[in-house]
This record gives C-alpha cells, structure tokens and sequence, in this order.
C-alpha cells in the first residue's frame, strides 16, 4: 500500500470520531473565536505527536503504564470541570453578552483550553503515537511518508471543521441554538469523563 494513502487513511478514521477537542474547535468555529490559533494548535500537535510515534515515544510510553494513569486522571477531571462550566453557562444565559453577541474566550483562554483537551487525554497518545507509531514503522525506509500523510489528514480534519463551523456560523444567530449546542457539548464532556474512567488502556 502506498505509505502516503495509508497514513492519510489511519489518519483520519482516529480523529473523526466527535471527542473533546473536535467539540471544542467546532463550538470555536461557530462561535468565530480564535479558529486559526485552535486549528494550528491542533493540527500541530497532531503532527508532532505522529513524528515522535514513529521516531518511537509510543514504545516509551508502552513502557510506563503509571503516565498513563495520570494522564487519565487528569484527564477525567479536566473534562468534569469543562463539562460543568459550559453547563452552567447554558443554565445561566452565560453564552451571549449584553448586545446579543456570543461571548469570546481570550485568546489566552483559547490556547490553554485547546492545549489541555489535546495533551490531557491518555487516548492521544495511545492513538497517535502508539498506534499510528506502530502501523507508521511497519513501512520501514518509507515510514516518513506515512507520517506525511496521517499528518496531512489531521491537517485537513482540523481546518475543515474549524473554519466550516467559523462559515456556517452566520446562520446561528438565535440565542437558543447556542444553549442547545453547549448543552450538547456539556454531554459529550461528561461522557468522555465516564468511558476514560472505565476504559482500559494499553
């Protein structure tokens, strides 16, 4: 298989899946807050993340299963507070300002969020580095390639929502859609709290 499509197409079938971070950046998009910052960021530790997989972290990392259980903890309980904050805001009117206008994280609030829901959940590293570390070196001389197409992929995902969301958001102007969006997002959250509480890694 030529390493390019294959890295593209592991690439993509582990991050299209709606967790923590897609959520965010949507709700960014929709919300025209920051998206370039969120996508670079994303799309960047994607690729960082992928390059030290096949460079061989994800062995690394196989060999220490207590940084996973912290990153799961910490995990668990970022996504716990970030669930409940975007709840309240939907209970208390928290999404709009005094003129109508949805509210805006800074761009310092926007970076540190993006940075935790990507570095904070164990199941990146199994997936990017490890995963993809492993699929990656079975290419040998040619893994390079493979990391040049999962990194494409993550590319392409990230700006596609970011700024299809950042587009579509024109015609979200009613402050309900945005007590629904975020009451959607508060679920997302506290369910990825649950299954990374329960779910066995490694």
């Amino acid at each position: 298989m030529n390493p390019v499509l294959a890295g593209l197409g592991a690439g993509l079938s582990l991050i299209i899946a709606i967790g923590a971070q897609n959520a965010f950046l949507i709700r960014q998009g929709l919300a025209r807050n920051h998206v370039l910052a969120i996508v670079l960021i994303c799309a960047t530790a994607d690729t960082a993340l992928i390059v030290l997989g096949v460079g061989g972290l994800g062995a690394l990392i196989a060999a220490l299963p207590w940084l996973l259980t912290l990153m799961r903890w910490l995990g668990v309980a970022y996504l716990l507070w970030f669930g409940f904050n975007t709840a309240r805001a939907v209970f208390r009117s928290e999404n709009l300002d005094s003129s109508g206008e949805v509210k805006r994280l800074t761009l310092r609030q926007a970076v540190v969020t993006t940075l935790m829901l990507t570095f904070l959940n164990p199941h990146v590293y199994l997936d990017t580095v490890i995963f993809l570390g492993s699929i990656g070196n079975q290419f040998g001389a040619q893994r390079w390639w493979f990391v040049l197409g999962a990194a494409a992929g993550s590319w392409i995902w990230f700006t596609g929502i970011g700024f299809g969301a950042q587009f579509a958001s024109k015609l979200m102007a009613r402050p309900i859609f945005w007590r629904v969006l975020d009451s959607i997002i508060a679920i997302i959250m506290f369910s990825l709290a649950g299954i990374l509480a329960f779910a066995r890694l490694g």
